[in-house]
């Protein structure tokens, strides 16, 4: 099971470490990552390897989500299945 995190914002030092701490305390781990940076906006995509997530789903969700909202971001977690469902033609 992967989940896909995108993060959208302004640029500042330490946006993919705080990300990365969340999903190691939460057993989840990287196994893709982009990211840009375009003048001072910051965007990445990361794809997480959620098999042996500490909580559930949800928690890591609201986690990340509240830990964008701290940094002035916008971070959100997909399923992946959702994903493919969602971008299937």
């Amino acid at each position: 099971m992967r989940a896909v995190i995108t993060v959208v914002g302004k640029d500042a030092v330490g946006i993919i470490a705080d990300v990365s701490n969340v999903l190691k305390r939460r057993s989840a781990n990287i196994v893709d990552i982009t990211q840009s940076v375009l003048q001072d906006l910051f965007a990445m995509i990361m794809l997480a390897d959620i098999s042996k997530l500490e909580g559930d789903f949800i928690e890591l969700a609201d986690e990340l989500s509240a830990l964008g909202k701290s940094l002035g971001l916008d971070i959100r977690v997909m399923h992946e299945d959702i994903f493919n469902s969602m971008h299937r033609i």
